[in-house]
Parts: structure tokens; sequence; C-alpha cells
């Protein structure tokens, strides 16, 4: 009886557990997709890199790693939660995909839809496509 009693919780709790997506990685075309879709793109990358590079016209600038590497994940979900609508879609961008990789791949598990861009702002720059001025 403990047994069922047991394997019936186990059941239960997978079931009303909500299940969270893994991060989805995209290249550029999906990307532009999701721009046009009006998906929130967030930029991960420091002042300096969107300064040198500029950034997707309509982004939201919210650096997560600092210079050496540091961060404060309390308090970049919370400025996040502040630019965009956390319950929907959206997507991580920065240099070259790595930083994102891990910022999404860890998102990913507590938000449903988490896109990262796989080569980064580097590729999307490399095939062409536009970048603005920082603020």
């Amino acid at each position: 009886m403990k047994t069922l009693f047991t394997l019936l919780t186990l059941i239960t709790s997978l079931w009303i557990t909500p299940a969270f997506a893994d991060r989805i990685d995209i290249d550029n075309a999906k990307l532009k997709g999701l721009i046009d879709e009006g998906v929130p793109v967030i930029d991960v990358r420091r002042l300096d890199e969107w300064k040198s590079t500029g950034v997707i016209d309509g982004s939201h600038l919210l650096t997560f790693f600092d210079e050496k590497g540091n961060y404060d994940s309390g308090k970049w979900l919370g400025e996040l939660s502040e630019l965009i609508n956390t319950e929907e879609p959206f997507v991580l961008i920065c240099q070259s995909g790595a930083r994102s990789f891990s910022v999404s791949d860890w998102l990913g598990k507590n938000f449903d839809t988490v896109y990262n861009v796989q080569k980064g702002i580097g590729h999307w720059i490399t095939e062409g496509n536009e970048t603005v001025v920082a603020p």
C-alpha cells in the first residue's frame, strides 16, 4: 500500500508540475521572423560591445556578464521582468552565441520559451543584416 501511495504521489506531482521548455537555438532567418512577430530581443552584451557593433533595432539592452564574467542573476531577472513580459517568448543574443547560450539554457529551465541566436550578432552583421547605433 505504501508503494502505491508513493507511486500515486509521484505521478500527481509530475502531472501538476508545470513543464518548461529548454533553450531553443535559432538562426538569423528565424530571428527575423520572430522580430516580425514582435517577439522581444534581449541583447546581453556589454555597453562597449553595443557601441562597437551597434544593436538590432528595437532590441532591449541588458548586460548579463560584466567584463570579468561576473553577474547578479537576481538583479538581472528583476530588470528583465521590467522590460518584457517574461511569460511570453523572448530572444537572447550576444556577440557569438556563447553567453546567450549559457543564459538561455539557464532561463529555459524556468521560462516557457527562450530563444538563443546561435551565432550571435557577429553572424547577423556578416550576413548583411543591419544594426543601429546603441543608445
